[in-house]
């Protein structure tokens, strides 16, 4: 008997592998005041209060904290967000982003 033959092809993928991620930094800076940059954390970083004053605390004593690791895409959305909010305020804030 003749064999049948499919037309379903299996398709195999090769090359596929996580999407780089990026550290975003939050910077120390003279001017912005901690209620801001707790402010920031809350509501761009999704931070818990008290998560959002540790970290405010630990920029504060040591120049920069990572804030949070994100696909290329988030990251810089949210610096992006995080910087906009501090200029309107008149911040100087500083948000950076490398990858991780």
């Amino acid at each position: 008997m003749p064999q049948e033959q499919s037309s379903v092809k299996e398709r195999q993928r090769t090359g596929l592998k996580e999407p780089r991620r990026y550290k975003v930094y939050i910077h120390n800076d003279d001017f912005t005041t901690m209620d801001f940059v707790v402010k920031v954390l809350v509501r761009v970083f999704f931070k818990s209060e008290a998560e959002a004053e540790a970290l405010m605390l630990q920029v504060h004593h040591s120049d920069k904290a990572v804030v949070g690791i994100y696909s290329y895409d988030i990251a810089v959305s949210k610096v992006k967000r995080a910087t906009q909010m501090a200029r309107e305020e008149g911040f100087p804030l500083r948000l950076t982003y490398e990858e991780d």
